[in-house]
């Protein structure tokens, strides 16, 4: 493979893997749901928990640069078959993802064409992002970078608008802080409606462990992992907790508006923007919006088509999708995954969706479980290279607060996994569907796992065996 990822464009694709439907679309409902208070201490908890998860695998990828990412380290420091299950449920999170954005570039593309075919939409985009992937990972690299530069953009220009309107500069704005003490905010519905916004801050930081994947094709894997690390969650953070304080200070949470999420006309951004009288605001965003999309349906087949092929050379997957072309490219990784996105996109048309719509809930815990194994591998790496007489000064990136930083993102992680349907108790009677669609991911994990660990005879590697041989040749 090639290593043709500059600095620049892995801080980028960090950067845009976390910034996407779920700053530009969800965080209102997180604000009406919750109250001023309870959305941004929900985000901020959860902001903390990715920057140790985001130190961690900083860690292991700048030492260990490579596109198998958590499957290799798995794989290395606690199990083959850990490693094995972790690769599958991580391809098939983004392989599905692929499917969801294609759903939702449709959708969004009905705004303006309201009687096209969705056929076409869907279509026509996946070969946008099978071009951008096929043709070079310095392709992937750039077209990232750019659909990512628009969104950080979009919200730099909306943080400045909403702070000139919140200082009255600009007409629009609400006096002080009123909105922070109508009603019974700023903390609206309780510990309850805090969690649930817990948990959907999660959902809304995933994708910035792309940064492990993209560090195997990497010019200078040991200087940029650790140059992407320093800037990257700051400004991650600090662009949410910014965009909600906005929000929260121009809009009150009682605003019924804030409640829909499937429709840019009534996105926050929207009808901030809205406000301080600028007329194309539904339309400027839905272009964004697009672009967050496509963003999010190019960073998917990346990731997956590389996780693919670092599963087929390590003996997990079938050995022709390990096939690399002489552009560095895992094609036919390439072509099973985009085929497997398209055809789940083709399931939402049968039968009102039930296929998709389960093929969807098994993937709705994926990404935790990914965030799961990489606080597990890191703290397997850091004590087996200290067992092996490693000396941590020579790491590339020394992760700090090491064991807390693991240990923390772990336990919050967990309870994300473990509250994930907690609505479907609150009734007084059990919601078996909504149980069964909410946790569904773990029992498929583990049975992948279980079925791994029996036929691979594997046990947990004690840490004096752990492989932890530098991984720097991707060719």
């Amino acid at each position: 493979m090639k290593r043709g990822l500059s600095s620049r464009h892995l801080t980028m694709i960090a950067l845009g893997g976390a910034i996407g439907t779920g700053l530009f679309l969800a965080s209102g409902n997180a604000i009406y749901s919750a109250g001023p208070g309870g959305a941004l201490l929900a985000y901020g908890i959860i902001g903390i928990m990715v920057y140790f998860l985001m130190t961690s695998l900083g860690e292991l990828a700048a030492y260990m640069p490579t596109s198998g990412s958590f499957s290799t380290y798995a794989t290395r420091f606690v199990d083959p078959s850990f490693g094995f299950a972790l690769g599958w449920n991580y391809w098939y999170n983004w392989a599905i993802t692929i499917a969801s954005e294609l759903s939702a570039a449709t959708l969004i593309m009905k705004f303006w064409f309201p009687h096209s075919p969705s056929i076409l939409w869907s279509g026509l985009f996946l070969l946008i992002i099978f071009l951008l992937n096929v043709l070079s990972v310095r392709g992937y690299g750039e077209s990232e970078y750019w659909f990512s530069f628009i969104k950080v953009a979009t919200v730099i220009i909306f943080i400045i608008v909403g702070l000139l309107m919140i200082f009255r500069i600009i007409s629009g704005g609400v006096p002080g802080f009123h909105n922070f003490t109508i009603g019974d905010a700023p903390f609206h519905g309780g510990f309850l409606a805090a969690f649930g916004v817990f948990l959907a801050a999660g959902y809304s930081f995933q994708g910035t462990e792309l940064l492990g994947v993209s560090a195997g094709e990497s010019t200078n894997p040991e200087k940029n992992v650790p140059r992407a690390m320093k800037t990257i969650f700051w400004r991650i953070l600090l662009f949410y907790i910014l965009a909600i304080f906005v929000i929260s200070m121009i809009i009150p949470y009682t605003d019924h508006n804030l409640s829909i999420t499937d429709k840019v006309t009534v996105s926050p951004f929207t009808l901030v923007f809205q406000r301080a009288g600028l007329a194309v605001a539904a339309s400027m965003m839905n272009a964004v919006i697009l672009t967050a999309v496509l963003s999010a349906g190019n960073s998917g087949l990346y990731a997956s088509t590389r996780i693919l092929y670092a599963l087929a050379r390590e003996g997990k997957a079938p050995k022709f999708l390990a096939h690399v072309s002489r552009k560095g490219i895992p094609v036919w990784s390439l072509v099973i995954t985009s085929a497997f996105g398209f055809l789940a996109f083709l399931a939402s048309g049968f039968g009102d969706g039930v296929v998709y719509n389960w093929l969807l809930s098994a993937s709705g815990m994926c990404g935790f479980i990914a965030w799961l194994g990489i606080a597990i591998s890191h703290y397997r790496f850091r004590r087996a290279y200290v067992a092996q007489g490693g000396q941590l000064k020579n790491l590339p990136y020394h992760a700090k607060w090491f064991p807390f930083g693991p240990l923390f993102a772990f336990a919050v992680c967990l309870i994300v996994v473990i509250g994930q349907s907690y609505s479907a108790f609150s009734g007084g009677q059990i919601d078996w569907g909504t149980l069964v669609a909410g946790y569904i991911g773990i029992p498929a994990f583990l049975a992948v796992w279980l079925i791994a660990k029996w036929k691979m005879k594997a046990k947990l590697i004690p840490l004096e065996e752990c492989d932890i041989t530098p991984y720097r040749d991707e060719r």
